[in-house]
């Protein structure tokens, strides 16, 4: 009797006929990441060196419980170590002086209470650079890691990236397969404690004349604090060589 005729044997090509077929159905799908993958970090970078060659505005704001507190501008550029270097382009207005006592008093309070949070928004600013402008490999990491993902929709890829900076944070993508660019991202991380340090940032996208892409503007959100970070670049210009 043959031993494809015996009953195990049977069960044993049915199962190895079914999960050919599984690694069939789901091999092109892991390409398709793949290849989006790639191309993200080929974007990421292009257009981070391309970025070098510029000078920019950068306007921020804090808000908390959605009043404005603080607005600062920098003067921004990439350095020698490709990490952006903020010079103040000028320094923050003192408060107005008040005719009465009471306008002072207030003006003295929210100053004290800008000053207790400058710290925590000091290490916001900075957790917004480890997510903006992306890093191609922390990029590749996650897809080496099996946390990447992604969902076509149209023109558009959402790629999903999980624990690219911190394990349990989630980095998405919005990226235009044909223009090769980023459109937008969104990030939901956490500065201390991923329960009551929840932050969420939102950043979209614009292109210079040259096709370069840039975050024309972010807003980032600390749940625990009330407190908002919006940042606005523009007035983009080369450096002269």
């Amino acid at each position: 009797m043959s031993l494809l005729s015996t009953p195990s044997a049977g069960i044993f090509l049915t199962l190895a006929l079914t999960a050919s077929s599984a690694l069939a159905f789901q091999a092109p799908d892991k390409q398709a990441l793949q290849q989006r993958v790639a191309a993200l970090k080929e974007s990421v970078a292009a257009n981070k060196a391309k970025l070098a060659q510029y000078q920019w505005t950068e306007t921020t704001t804090i808000l908390l419980k959605g009043e404005v507190k603080k607005t600062d501008q920098d003067l921004c550029r990439y350095g020698p170590d490709g990490k952006v270097q903020k010079t103040p382009v000028a320094p923050a207005a003192p408060p107005q002086q008040q005719e009465k006592r009471e306008g002072r008093m207030k003006a003295r309070i929210v100053e004290k209470k800008v000053d207790e949070l400058k710290d925590y928004g000091a290490r916001l600013k900075s957790l917004v650079g480890e997510y903006v402008p992306p890093d191609r490999d922390k990029i590749q990491a996650a897809f080496q890691s099996g946390n990447a993902s992604m969902t076509p929709s149209g023109g558009v890829t959402s790629l999903i990236l999980n624990n690219y900076y911190k394990p349990g944070d989630k980095m998405t993508f919005a990226f235009d397969t044909a223009a090769k660019k980023t459109r937008s991202i969104t990030v939901d991380s956490y500065l201390d404690d991923p329960k009551t340090d929840i932050v969420t940032l939102s950043v979209n996208f614009a292109s210079l004349p040259d096709g370069t892409n840039y975050a024309a503007n972010t807003d980032l959100k600390a749940q625990g604090k009330n407190m908002e970070i919006k940042t606005v670049n523009s007035g983009y210009q080369k450096i002269a060589p």
